[in-house]
């Protein structure tokens, strides 16, 4: 008999999920025993730990990004939303990207919708706001960085300059800090082709609403992070919160107000919109209820992992596992076999992993680890971040490609070229229309 596995979501949990069941249900695959189906907007899983470098240009955006079709050869992609799970029925309402939506089957359903920025009733958020979540944004943001280079290079108008030239970061995790470190480190080195700018010019600010920046590498790692951001002329305000920005006009709890073209926001994150359209369980956090084996608490045939499954963490009893990389892609592994024995009518595991640390960069050949207790910073952190995250992409060719990249990187100058016209790419041709009609 026929079964169907849906996989909603092709981030970390969907795709390692897929690349499991396809090498280990190989012949069910085969003779048609076992159907897998993948559901996600995109065509490929990006890989979120290289947005900063990619936004700092030391990385292609080609490159941090895993081709769900390729690596999944025997999977059914399918592009596209799903706007309601009818578990009951074992059925999912899905909305293609063109056409009209239908309903497709399943057996057995794994949630990996993962997550969206968690944002605010802010005035005038949604006016100079970015997020930083997709390869899109991280990308946008640096065109967006360069062109405002060229922007206050060449004005006479003082207040035109001090606002293209104030870049305001909100949130202070991994996200924000990794972020305005990468760009801050590009912007300063792209000075030196300006005549009219130095990085004494460029105001960068970070704002968080906590006393603690990267909470996760520790208090004293975080301490020292602080120390270097602020040695880099980045003004960092802690227990500060964004109260508004409209028209680009900031204003911060702590009485300060000032104008920013740019504002990034990384304020954390909360459950994909989705998981309020099932009839599967959810907990005080918007989280689908799931247990240590990564089932749907209370329902059979129904698996969830990653940012929006509320995983217990069995090393740390009253705890939820965190909803980063390092999680999803060992629950992933876990969440695989235990469909297998599912299928089979076998005994499924717990999902079991202590958590061993944290890495994250702050720039060119900068950054900052706490891995088994172990803290280091500088160059030896960097590089160790550079090492566990290049172990993390999958597949040989996207490692490749990366480090093709970063051994180029070593031996040229990266490019500081806003090139903001492919955001919008019909407008050169809309003008030439314009003035054809004169």
């Amino acid at each position: 008999m026929n079964k169907n596995i849906l996989i909603v979501g092709g981030g970390y949990v969907g795709l390692y999920t897929a690349l499991r069941l396809q090498k280990k249900l190989r012949s069910q695959m085969r003779s048609g025993d076992v159907t897998i189906t993948i559901i996600d907007p995109q065509s490929y899983m990006t890989y979120q730990p290289f947005l900063p470098e990619a936004a700092a240009g030391s990385l292609s955006p080609r490159h941090m990004v895993a081709p769900l079709r390729r690596i999944l050869p025997k999977v059914r992609i399918l592009n596209g939303t799903v706007t309601k799970v009818n578990h009951s029925e074992r059925t999912v309402t899905f909305q293609p990207a063109e056409g009209e939506s239908r309903e497709v089957a399943y057996d057995v359903i794994v949630m990996a919708v993962g997550s969206i920025s968690r944002t605010l009733p802010i005035p005038g958020l949604t006016d100079i706001g970015i997020g930083f979540k997709e390869v899109g944004e991280a990308i946008a943001l640096r065109n967006r960085v360069l062109h405002l280079l060229d922007v206050a290079e060449s004005t006479d108008d003082p207040e035109v300059r001090r606002r293209a030239l104030t870049f305001v970061f909100v949130g202070a995790g991994f996200a924000g800090v990794e972020a305005l470190a990468e760009l801050e480190d590009m912007a300063r080195d792209s000075t030196k082709y300006y005549r009219n700018i130095t990085p004494a010019d460029i105001r960068w600010v970070l704002v968080e609403a906590s006393n603690r920046i990267l909470p996760e590498v520790g208090p004293e790692m975080g301490r020292w992070t602080l120390e270097q951001l602020r040695e880099r002329g980045i003004d960092v305000r802690m227990e500060t919160r964004l109260e508004s920005c409209v028209g680009g006009h900031v204003v911060l709890s702590d009485g300060a107000e000032f104008d920013a073209e740019t504002l990034v926001w990384t304020a954390g994150v909360k459950p994909s919109p989705v998981v309020n359209s099932t009839d599967l369980p959810v907990d005080e956090r918007g989280r689908i209820k799931t247990t240590t084996m990564l089932t749907v608490a209370g329902v059979d045939g129904a698996f969830a992992a990653g940012d929006a499954a509320g995983v217990p963490d069995v090393t740390n009893p009253g705890e939820y596992c965190a909803p980063n990389a390092q999680h999803a892609v060992r629950q992933a592994k876990v969440l695989a076999d235990n469909i297998i024995h599912y299928l089979r009518g076998e005994q499924l595991v717990d999902y079991r992993h202590k958590y061993v640390g944290s890495v994250a960069g702050l720039g060119l050949h900068q950054g900052v680890a706490n891995v088994y207790g172990v803290k280091l910073r500088g160059f030896p952190a960097w590089f160790m971040h550079r090492t566990y995250h290049l172990s993390r992409v999958p597949t040989l060719n996207r490692k490749v490609r990366v480090v093709v990249d970063w051994t180029l990187a070593l031996f040229f100058k990266r490019e500081t070229i806003s090139l903001g016209e492919m955001e919008h790419p019909r407008d050169e041709f809309r003008a030439a229309v314009a003035a054809n009609r004169r």
